[in-house]
């Protein structure tokens, strides 16, 4: 019988990495260590609970493109933010599970300018599939939907990430 999707987000390990990451100052470290160019762009976790993440991203000298607005590759680095500390939470603990992105698809539908927040409401997915991968042995992978809304509410951009997830022996 599989665990219940969001409980590896319950877990102490689980509890931990989120009261971590939520901290501005050890994120920013963690940014800096792991992923520099995020740091570089500035990119912040707003919210991360078991079932959704938000990262924001702000229009500013090192994230713009000629065309005064914020570049297709910043916005990608916050999408993939907002689903990718999701997983990470979900893959603490237990049994190591190994993650990977697989696949990208964006569609942009206005000029991103100001202050942009991807949201990421995908963790019970990602949850079940890194449990299914525990429980089996097998890879799994996960379509998660990261949308980004402007300060007026505005979709601006909505990216999908393919996630492959596989147990480690």
């Amino acid at each position: 019988m599989l665990p219940t999707p969001l409980a590896a987000a319950d877990s102490p390990q689980a509890a931990a990495f989120r009261r971590q990451v939520l901290s501005p100052a050890k994120l920013r470290l963690f940014m800096l260590r792991k992923l520099p160019m995020a740091w570089l762009a500035g990119l912040r976790l707003r919210a991360l609970t078991p079932e959704a993440a938000t990262v924001t991203i702000r229009y500013k000298y090192l994230t713009q493109n000629p065309f005064r607005s914020i570049y297709f590759a910043c916005l990608a680095m916050a999408a993939e933010l907002a689903s990718g500390m999701q997983a990470m939470m979900q893959v603490q603990g237990a049994r190591p599970v190994s993650m990977l992105v697989v696949g990208l698809t964006a569609e942009f539908s206005k000029k991103a300018t100001g202050f942009i927040a991807f949201t990421c409401p995908d963790g019970a997915a990602i949850a079940l599939a890194v449990a299914e991968s525990r429980a089996t042995g097998e890879g799994r992978t996960v379509v998660c939907t990261s949308t980004g809304v402007d300060e007026a509410g505005d979709v601006v951009a909505v990216f999908k990430i393919t996630w492959s997830f596989r147990a480690k022996r």
